[in-house]
């Protein structure tokens, strides 16, 4: 092999990282080389953020015509039987990604010249060299600044008897199908599973849910788990939890899955079977051990919090490295690593908020501590909850469902919220700008919000701070 094409920056990886982070270095006047393996526009675009929230979409506006009647309107003939035309609503996700996706493409390729964009799998052969396998062969490169970016799937859990000769699907595989699923099965009560488990009960399948743990969402408090857990309930999606599913079996009638539960065994019949068992990060066929890399117990990239590897020059950025996954904290990733390399300035990865937001309905949307995490750390704090069904907003909408809980310090500062209902993940903005601006919560009080928004709660949600 001749030898290695020298550049300034290679990428593995078109996510949310990876692509800000090229056409950045680009602009700097540095060569970069961006291998992607798959599809343009990493796992946000393809296969997360994008197609669910296409598709979430599509089962809200659904759900609103099944029940005009709450609103007075008149329920036209055959909305409450109401299902979806799945390969229509499959076309339009598919349009909308892929609109998304030459976005990308253009960006990184014709808007800027000095980025150069391989299709091939990456894998290192030293510290600073990379083996790309493509089409027309193996291209070997190399560089003084290396960045992985190559993201997650789904982890395929071992202990599940039967799933290869019985079959199952993904988020990814989920979201192709023309079909609609008679009674889709879903293993695992995270925030997958309940986007898509709705999403599929609103489409017009029957949704039962298995988690092992004893409730939903395991890092959230178990009020708020369950006031989530009751609202889904009442559309008619089935939960069974603290169940270990063992077995599956397919039949001529459907599938069969066979979960331990401490009452005793358990056999749910459905159509479908979603694994939504977590991620399991792209790092096994990186040939990180030529490059002097070491990956933790579950394959993922340890950094510091400078998001460098313990090989200098060599990153990993977004869901390959140990935390929480998600794109907006992978698009962080990216400013950390480009204010470093190109503006001098310095911010630590491991000092930044968490705001995340789920998209059932009502939303559930969440920043800074909750009261676990409070008491963990021993951190004093004070604490208010309010029903949603209070604020003007909710009666307006007709929707009532959830609650606002916040936690403040003993200087008057916010620690964290959990916000449960309508446009949650909104109003859970404020709160974030107000605890990066450090405001104390009686200025939030004394705020003159727009009457009638949802925010307009933030005015009461505080009136009764109690300690625990």
């Amino acid at each position: 092999m001749s030898a290695p094409t020298s550049c300034d920056a290679i990428i593995i990886g078109s996510g949310q990282a990876g692509n800000p982070l090229a056409v950045a270095l680009a602009g700097a006047g540095r060569r970069v080389v961006l291998i992607e393996e798959n599809l343009l526009g990493g796992s946000c675009i393809n296969y997360g953020c994008t197609p669910t929230k296409t598709l979430l979409a599509t089962a809200e506006r659904m759900h609103h015509i099944r029940t005009a009647a709450e609103v007075a309107a008149p329920l036209l003939p055959g909305a409450g039987t109401l299902t979806v035309d799945l390969a229509t609503a499959i076309a339009r996700k598919t349009q909308v990604l892929e609109a998304l996706r030459e976005g990308v493409r253009s960006n990184l390729i014709d808007e800027n010249p000095g980025i150069t964009v391989l299709a091939g799998h990456a894998a290192f052969t030293g510290p600073h060299t990379v083996a790309v396998a493509l089409a027309e062969g193996t291209r070997e490169l190399s560089a003084p600044l290396i960045f992985i970016n190559t993201g997650t799937r789904t982890a395929i859990p071992d202990n599940i008897e039967g799933l290869t000769d019985s079959g199952y699907h993904t988020s990814t595989t989920l979201m192709e199908l023309q079909d609609l699923p008679e009674h889709l099965l879903i293993v695992g009560g995270g925030y997958i599973g309940l986007e898509l488990g709705q999403m599929f009960r609103r489409f017009g399948s029957k949704v039962s849910i298995v988690e092992n743990g004893p409730a939903l969402l395991e890092h959230e408090d178990a009020d708020v788990s369950g006031a989530l857990q009751s609202a889904l309930e009442a559309e008619g999606i089935r939960f069974v939890l603290g169940a270990q599913a063992r077995r599956v079996s397919r039949s001529a009638t459907g599938l069969t899955l066979t979960a331990h539960t401490a009452q005793g065994t358990r056999h749910l019949r459905g159509s479908h079977l979603l694994l939504a068992t977590g991620r399991r990060p792209n790092t096994d066929r990186l040939g990180l051990g030529y490059a002097g890399i070491q990956t933790d117990e579950q394959g993922y990239i340890p950094v510091d919090s400078n998001l460098q590897t313990k090989v200098r020059g060599v990153y990993a950025l977004g869901d390959v490295h140990p935390g929480p996954q998600f794109t907006h904290l992978a698009y962080d990733d990216y400013r950390i690593v480009r204010d470093a390399l190109l503006h001098g300035k310095r911010r630590s990865a491991r000092q930044r908020p968490l705001p995340y937001c789920v998209f059932t309905e009502p939303q559930l949307a969440r920043i800074g501590l909750n009261e676990a995490q409070a008491r963990e750390k021993k951190v004093p704090y004070r604490v208010a909850s309010m029903p949603v069904s209070v604020i003007g907003r909710a009666r307006h909408t007709s929707q009532p469902a959830g609650f606002w809980k916040v936690l403040v310090g003993d200087d008057d500062q916010l620690l964290g919220a959990a916000l449960l209902g309508g446009q949650a993940g909104e109003v859970m903005s404020v709160l974030q700008v107000a605890m990066t601006g450090r405001l104390r919560y009686q200025q939030l009080q004394e705020i003159i919000f727009a009457h009638p928004i949802w925010a307009e709660g933030l005015n009461n949600v505080f009136r009764d701070l109690r300690r625990p």
